[in-house]
């Protein structure tokens, strides 16, 4: 049985996330305690339980302790079957966070699964947004061989979430490494802007047109689609994604969310001050890329390496723990003002 403190390294909900993951994967019951023991709500949330619950009916798996607020859960998998399912989250909680937990089991399972995520938040605070998720995170792990699209049907904000998406995955049962070692020359600049039910204000356009402006100014000249959504009437907000795509496969992103007093330009120039920070740096992925790699790069057969300006938390905890469960080992180097990151 694998055994895991979750008090360890972030002592965050990452450590759950990946344990389950991983545990299923490999087929081996899971006992880990002291969930979420360093946060101000220690133990499940309702996102969360109910990722633990989805990578459940993935795998077959029996479970104990799956109740908000547990902080000590027994997980044991069967067969990872796929096939149609539907997670309700039933609060604003992260949708994206709950797509991570259960993306590398659909990797591997029996058949194509079809999941449809009801009663989130898409683009909530300590989150990706959801179209980070399609433009940049999904786009990097097809690389690797994972291929799988993500279908908006409704956009969700805090305080009351009410998302829905629709994840789709095609098994690939084995992982290729990856290798982004050099950033080489920016080729294409992109973005998404979205808002639901603020067309009357024009906060998609604002945002984006403030975003380009900024990125103009550094001689950038993005694309960026603005969607004026109306999908969810009992929630409105906004967000927006930015990438940068170069000769050398580098593919960075940044994003940021609309929140009651802020206005459009603030969410704007978030975003691109957080992507200028990986740019001015040549990283080959963004400080959020870099730890949601870790799972698919320890699964893979061979040596991947990327650069990335930041030794986060999430990518310490994450790389931990995949030594922990799998035997694989990585190595950290200091490269001037990056770090690379090389699984072994």
């Amino acid at each position: 049985m694998l055994e895991i403190d979750g008090s360890q390294k972030s002592g965050s909900g990452t450590i759950l996330r990946l344990s389950v993951a991983l545990a299923s994967i490999l087929g081996e019951p899971l006992h880990i305690y002291n969930i979420r023991k360093k946060r101000s709500e220690p133990g499940l949330r309702p996102q969360h339980l109910e990722s633990v619950l989805t990578a459940a009916k993935l795998c077959n798996a029996k479970v104990k302790g799956a109740y908000v607020g547990s902080q000590e859960l027994w997980f044991e998998p069967g067969e990872i079957f796929g096939g149609d399912l539907i997670a309700e989250i039933g609060t604003a909680g992260s949708i994206p966070m709950l797509i991570m937990t259960v993306l590398p089991i659909c990797a591997f399972a029996k058949h194509q699964v079809s999941l449809r995520i009801i009663k989130g938040g898409t683009d909530v605070r300590h989150s990706p947004t959801i179209n980070y998720m399609i433009n940049v995170y999904l786009r990097i792990l097809e690389r690797i061989g994972l291929k799988s699209q993500i279908d908006v049907k409704k956009y969700g904000y805090y305080p009351k979430g009410m998302g829905e998406v629709v994840l789709r995955v095609q098994p690939c049962r084995e992982l290729k490494p990856i290798r982004l070692e050099e950033f080489g020359e920016i080729i294409n600049v992109g973005g998404v802007s979205v808002c639901t039910f603020l067309a009357d204000r024009r906060v998609a356009e604002r945002q984006a047109k403030e975003a380009a402006r900024l990125l103009q100014t550094r001689g950038l000249t993005p694309k960026i689609q603005v969607i004026n959504d109306f999908s969810n009437p009992l929630q409105r907000g906004s967000s927006l994604v930015l990438w940068v795509e170069t000769d050398k496969g580098a593919l960075l992103g940044s994003d940021s969310i609309g929140e009651i007093g802020k206005t459009s330009e603030a969410v704007a120039q978030e975003a691109v001050t957080s992507l200028l920070e990986e740019l001015n740096a040549k990283a080959t992925v963004d400080i959020h890329m870099a730890d949601m790699l870790v799972p698919y790069v320890a699964l893979a057969k061979g040596e991947s390496v990327y650069l990335t300006r930041v030794i986060s938390d999430h990518l310490e905890s994450n790389i931990w723990l995949a030594e922990e469960i799998l035997g694989v080992k990585f190595h950290i180097e200091k490269l001037n003002t990056l770090y690379r990151v090389s699984r072994i």
